[in-house]
């Protein structure tokens, strides 16, 4: 935890993110979910040990859950310890849901985890986004896009 001027305890910000997501996939609608967990679950994400590689979302009888998102054992947790990629059920209004599932129907359309973080409040959300898979040649213009964009920061930084 840093400290502040004032010398209390600031807690720090855990934000893991899917790189591949942005990558792979053309971002169409984002929500913000919360996630149930266990204790050691909670634990070892604010111990900054999860990761979203190759994680991605399903509804299954209305509700939406992450399949294979990563969260490390508590290494101080006893028996009591989780499984480390257990399906996960996030909480989001039905509203929500049913949009979700009814722009899942079409093809090319799925839903993907972006970021994993802790808010204000202490509780673990993840944002996830309704994503259409990206074809070889968007890929190619993502990273043209990318390499121009950093050569013109570059350019302008000597000026």
């Amino acid at each position: 935890m840093a400290k502040t001027k004032s010398g209390k305890q600031q807690p720090q910000r855990i934000r893991i993110k899917n790189k591949r997501a942005t990558f792979d996939f053309e971002v169409i609608d984002t929500y913000t979910a919360g996630i149930v967990l266990t204790g050691t679950e909670i634990k070892s994400i604010r111990a900054g040990k999860a990761s979203l590689v190759d994680t991605f979302c399903f509804i299954y009888n209305g509700e939406l859950w992450v399949k294979n998102m990563y969260i490390a054992e508590y290494e101080n947790g006893s028996y009591n310890n989780h499984a480390t990629r257990r399906d996960r059920k996030l909480l989001l209004n039905k509203k929500e849901i049913r949009a979700l599932q009814n722009d899942t129907t079409s093809p090319g359309f799925t839903i993907v985890p972006l970021t994993l973080f802790i808010d204000n409040n202490g509780h673990a959300k993840l944002d996830i986004a309704l994503a259409r898979g990206k074809k070889e040649f968007d890929k190619r213009a993502s990273i043209r896009e990318r390499e121009d964009k950093r050569e013109l920061d570059r350019f302008m930084k000597r000026f």
